[in-house]
């Protein structure tokens, strides 16, 4: 198992007939809650079921709910489509990109449970946006991309009955329009596509036991896929990071086998010499707590506290597909935390590359010792414009946000700014925390520079303290992904497990960077 071509896993292309003649298994279209008026597509499709639609409504057997129960489903014979799927999208007020996403979601669902691998998609323009056509096609793509993806590799195949249903590998998508087919439809399927194909990768990564995405095995995808997408990378291993001072990353990997690695990917599509952007994303294969051990209940899923890692892996796979005209660098610092008698103690005192020394009180906050090096590594290599980093990092980002926003915290205002703009336009959501001086004080070590816990009182926002130590002079940012990287779905076209999540809220706010 290594690299996987993920934008090959469904082939989308524009829609050459209408949505009632386009000779598919199944047709999927949208329909607003209690819209008094049906499009010119809508009622093709009604006329097509000998008006259906129009009955089901009428009956309030379907109302066009955002819900994944409130569909209408209709089988037919002669031309066009075998099958007519009536999905409910809610309100029109509230319609945004994540609403054609979740949308595609339930398409493909049903597509699924009709045991149907092809399906037509049909989206409505987003009034609400610059151009509404391009990106509503846009997160239909992703949102096709995304709930077709299922983690078998791992599994046998079955057979008769115990033979897992066939995924959708092939789709048509157009716009829900009056009049002139609108223009760009084919590069927001590219767009979109891309964009799913990154956070595809991301989650192939996630759901990788830590027995196969090991450190190592990260940087051999990430060397795969540089060579895959034109990309520049170096790959540091223990010689190097002791050769660069990485005192925090080496303590953290000193009681594992496997060797650590930094995974350092660079996309050059700006001018020369010009600053980059910065993605930085925690890769922590596998987390037992190191000698403050987790209990055992749930620690199975410790295998995606590298979901940060694999999410700037991800955004860096759709970047190489994509070719924006900006600089991104991406850095990965990798390891395991475990436990065996070279393993860091509470109380030992590391060295980290900035040279600022810092006292363990807690194994298990070991992301932000990995991290800090990887910050400073960045902000003095690459001296970026900007730089943003993401990771599973601490229990308390859950307790203050749940699971539907990311914590974001940083030194920019703007840059904050940028990043939940972004995160709502993805429907990767984040929320600020203040990141004020006043709790910089709970880091204080009688003796050391600073200890990496600073107690249960604002968990998260101590943890992003502790990682601004060691930015430099950088607009900078961090995401706290812990309760939104991985869990139950949440969405129509996630599964139960890893999500992928941030990779697309970082593409957005590269995109949006790179104009």
């Amino acid at each position: 198992m290594s690299y996987v071509r993920t934008e090959d896993l469904v082939d989308i292309t524009p829609a050459s007939a209408g949505a009632s003649e386009e000779p598919v298994a199944l047709v999927a279209i949208g329909i607003f809650q209690d819209a008094e008026t049906l499009s010119a597509s809508q009622q093709a499709l009604d006329a097509l079921v000998d008006g259906g639609l129009t009955r089901a409504r009428e009956r309030g057997d379907f109302r066009g709910r955002d819900s994944d129960d409130d569909f209408a489903l209709f089988h037919r014979d002669g031309d066009g489509p075998q099958r007519v799927l009536f999905v409910g999208m809610g309100k029109v007020e509230k319609a945004d990109r994540e609403t054609v996403r979740k949308l595609a979601g339930r398409a493909v669902r049903r597509a699924e449970a009709l045991s149907v691998t092809e399906l037509h998609l049909v989206v409505p323009a987003l009034a609400g946006e610059e151009d509404g056509a391009f990106e509503a096609v846009r997160a239909g793509a992703e949102g096709i991309h995304l709930a077709a993806f299922d983690f078998r590799e791992l599994k046998t195949p079955g057979e008769g009955d115990d033979a897992p249903k066939p995924l959708v590998d092939r789709a048509l998508l157009s716009v829900d329009a009056d009049g002139e087919a609108p223009s760009g439809v084919e590069e927001a399927i590219r767009v979109g596509s891309a964009f799913g194909a990154g956070e595809n990768l991301a989650r192939i990564l996630q759901f990788r036991p830590g027995n196969v995405a090991t450190p190592s095995h990260l940087a051999e995808v990430a060397e795969a896929m540089a060579a895959d997408l034109g990309l520049e990378i170096t790959v540091l291993g223990p010689d190097e990071m002791k050769a660069e001072g990485m005192g925090a990353l080496l303590s953290v990997a000193a009681g594992s086998e496997e060797e650590p690695r930094m995974i350092v990917l660079e996309h050059r599509g700006g001018g020369e010499g010009e600053a980059p952007l910065a993605l930085v994303g925690k890769g922590l294969t596998f987390d037992t707590g190191g000698i403050s051990l987790k209990p055992p209940k749930g620690m199975e899923d410790m295998k995606f506290d590298m979901s940060g890692g694999a999410a700037v892996l991800g955004a860096m796979k759709a970047i190489g597909m994509l070719r924006p005209v900006v600089n991104v660098v991406a850095v990965v610092p990798s390891s395991e935390n475990m436990v065996n008698g070279k393993a860091t103690k509470p109380g030992d005192v590391i060295r980290t590359r900035q040279g600022k020394t810092v006292e363990v009180i807690n194994t298990d906050a070991e992301g932000r010792l990995i991290l800090a090096d990887a910050l400073s590594y960045t902000a003095d290599h690459f001296k970026p414009a900007a730089m943003v980093d993401c990771a599973t990092l601490t229990g308390a980002c859950v307790i203050a946000l749940g699971h539907q926003a990311a914590a974001l915290l940083g030194s920019d205002d703007d840059l904050v700014e940028e990043l939940r703009g972004a995160g709502d336009r993805s429907g990767e959501r984040c929320w600020p925390l203040p990141l004020w001086d006043a709790y910089r004080s709970q880091l204080d070590s009688p003796v050391a520079d600073l200890k990496n816990v600073g107690g249960r009182p604002a968990g998260a926002i101590t943890a992003a303290l502790f990682l601004s130590e060691f930015k430099g002079d950088v607009p900078w940012a961090h995401l706290d992904i812990a309760g939104t990287a991985y869990g139950e779905p949440r969405a129509p076209y996630q599964r139960k497990g890893g999500f992928g999540f941030p990779t697309r809220l970082l593409l957005e706010w590269v995109r949006t960077r790179s104009g």
